[in-house]
Order: C-alpha cells, then structure tokens, then sequence
C-alpha cells in the first residue's frame, strides 16, 4: 500500500536540527513500569551527548513521559525542533526498525511509515433492523474509535405470523420501516465516508438490514462495502474474531495494490520512453524534475548510502554541483532523504522488502510523464 505524505511537507520544509526518539513504550510489567520512568531521563542525556539544544531537551522529556492506559505492545515516535514537539505518535505494536535516539539535519519518518504504511480510514458498522453503531477506524492508531450510534424507528420492527389483506399491509409496514432505517444508516456511513476518505466498508450484523444498508449506499461509495461477521447484535460473532476479518479484508487490498504498481512498473519495462525510472541515479533525478508519482523502495538495501538533503528545490541531490544553489543540510541516510523528497514533491511511497523489485534494483518510481528519448551522441 503507498504512502502519501503530502501532510508531512510543511514539517520537511521547517530547519533543523531535529531531536528525534523511536523507542518501545510498552509499560506493561513491574519491569516495563521501571523502565518507562527511566526512559525520559536517558532520552534527555542521548541527546544531550549529541549537543542537542536544551530547550529540545526539556521539551523531549516532557514529551516522552509514560503513556498511561496503553495496550501492549506499543511504541513511540517524537520529533522535536526548536524546543516544539513536532510530533509525538504512540504506534501499535513492536518496534519495527531499531530504536534510535539521534540529533538529525531532516526528520526520518521511516520508522512513522513502517508502522502506519497508509493513513488507511475505515468503516466498520454493526447493523440490526433497527439501526447500527458505525465505527471510523484509522489502521495503526491507538485509542478508542470514533463511534456513532444511528437508532431509526421501532414501530412495527417485527414481521408477524397470519394471513389476508390486513396482514399483508401490516408486512409491507414493516418491510417500509426497515429500509427507512435502512436509508439513515447509509446516509450516516455515506457521510463518514465522504469526510474521512474511508477506503473501506465493512457491514456486520443481521444480514437482511446489511443487504439493505448496502443497497442505500451512495453508489460512489458501494465498491468499498464488504460483509463481514455474522449477526454480532445478538452474540454471534465475537468483536476479536470481527476485527481480524476487517484487517484480514485491508491486507487483501493492500497487496492487491501493491501488486497494480508492480504491475505497472513490469509493463514499462523495455518501452522506448518508459513512464518508470528504475536505480538510485535515474530515480534521483525523476525526483528532482517533481516526475515522481509512486517511489517504490527496498529502504533496507539503501540504508548504508547517504544522500545530500537540501534547504530548498531540488531537495536532493548525490553531490554538491547538483544542489542548484539550494543551501546542503547534510549528507544523510538515502532512505530519509528519498522520503523528504517524494513529500515535497507530492509523490506516493511504496515500501518493499528485498525481491520485489527486478534483480539487483534496489529503487524504483512509476512517474507522472514519460522519460524523454536519449539525447544523440
């Protein structure tokens, strides 16, 4: 699943240097507890052996105090520039990249992006003849959901047993009612949706009302919907057991994703003027054009090469004569600088692991126009 991080470039653009902490923030034993007191205290002399400032010291200690009522496991990203902390995110699970404790020239989001791959919205709703409790839900994120509870009407919810006319104005009654209900549902996801960009739908409940609720549905947001449990309003389902189906449901269209950019990249490979860029030097160079639209990268491979970060346009480069007059912030991991880039630019990110990409090709990007034919010799 890519990435966008467009909402990050204001954050890329701002001078650092940056204070950043990655650490596991579970607090969940007698152990766990001692350390978490620890921690903000050990954080502050890491940086401060650094040369961090101290107004960036006082603030990542207050910053990285111990999250109470966190489930674990749990970590923790802080970023903190100018004695402001920039971001402060508690992430679900275990460390995905080593812990680090580092004064930087740019923000490395990478550790962010591992654990959140895509501010990935989503709709889970139980529904009942009656009404439903529909809960937006962003993947990676800690903390309770947003829920909102619909309750339409209840007046002749219920089919009765009988015959003749007056039974069959009393069903049709009912048959009303429910798509009425039915109607008030969708509207309430529909809005979820539009306000949110939920990118999936998730109907749970009795099935007749979900069939219904899917049929109201704005047919622009019909796509998204996917049934999922059984009638959880009356003790089937359990919730652990919906909450895999759900993420099982996001991780067949995560690689059903990723799986259409690979794709893309494979059909642009051997064409005379290929809308691709494959290896660090050609991709480099799409980035600085602003021709990136997906950067498709194995970060493991490129973690040991570094590249130039720059204070303005073109925003990365190999080497000085490239900078354009740009002021250099430092030579830094080509991951982090990459990322910079691709959020300054607009661009999408797709992190891969080691073959994925063609043989020996450790970054890629699918661009926005076609590469232009190769100048004569």
């Amino acid at each position: 699943m890519t990435e966008n991080l467009h909402k990050y470039a204001e954050l890329y653009r701002k001078q650092g240097p940056w204070c950043t902490a990655y650490f596991d923030a579970g607090a969940g034993t007698v152990d766990g507890l001692e350390a978490a007191e620890v921690r903000p205290g050990n954080i502050r002399e890491a940086l401060a052996q650094q040369g961090a400032p101290n107004e960036d010291l006082v603030a990542m200690e207050q910053a990285t105090a111990p999250a109470q009522g966190q489930p674990a496991p749990v970590s923790r990203f802080v970023l903190v520039r100018q004695g402001t902390v920039e971001l402060n995110e508690l992430l679900a699970g275990e460390l995905v990249a080593p812990e680090r404790i580092t004064v930087d020239a740019i923000p490395d989001l990478l550790p962010l992006l591992k654990h959140r791959p895509e501010e990935f919205p989503y709709v889970v709703a139980e529904v009942s003849r009656e009404g439903a409790e529909i809960q937006l839900e962003y993947l990676g994120r800690t903390g309770p959901a947003n829920v909102q509870a619909v309750e339409g009407s209840t007046e002749g919810i219920h089919k009765i047993p009988g015959g003749g006319w007056s039974h069959d104005k009393l069903q049709r009654r009912t048959e009303q009612t429910w798509r009425r209900n039915a109607d008030q549902v969708a509207e309430s996801i529909d809005r979820i949706v539009d306000r949110s960009g939920a990118r999936l739908i998730a109907l749970a409940g009795d099935i007749r009302a979900r069939t219904l609720v899917k049929e109201q549905i704005s047919e622009a947001h019909r796509d998204l919907v996917t049934f999922v449990g059984a009638h959880t309003h009356t003790g089937g389902a359990p919730a652990e057991g919906l909450q895999d189906e759900v993420q099982e449901r996001i991780a067949l269209q995560w690689a059903a994703e990723q799986q259409d950019i690979m794709d893309r990249l494979a059909q642009q490979e051997g064409q005379a003027n290929p809308q691709s860029a494959t290896g660090i030097g050609a991709v480099l160079h799409a980035l600085q054009q602003a021709q990136v639209e997906v950067l498709i990268m194995n970060d493991g491979a490129l973690a040991e090469r570094r590249l130039l970060a720059l204070g303005a346009e073109p925003w990365v480069a190999s080497a000085g004569e490239q900078a354009l007059g740009a002021q250099e912030l430092g030579r830094v991991p080509a991951p982090a600088a990459l990322l910079r880039a691709a959020a300054l630019t607009d661009a999408s990110v797709l992190l891969v692991p080691g073959g994925v990409l063609p043989q020996g090709t450790d970054v890629a990007a699918l661009l926005r126009w076609p590469t232009g034919p190769a100048a004569p010799a």
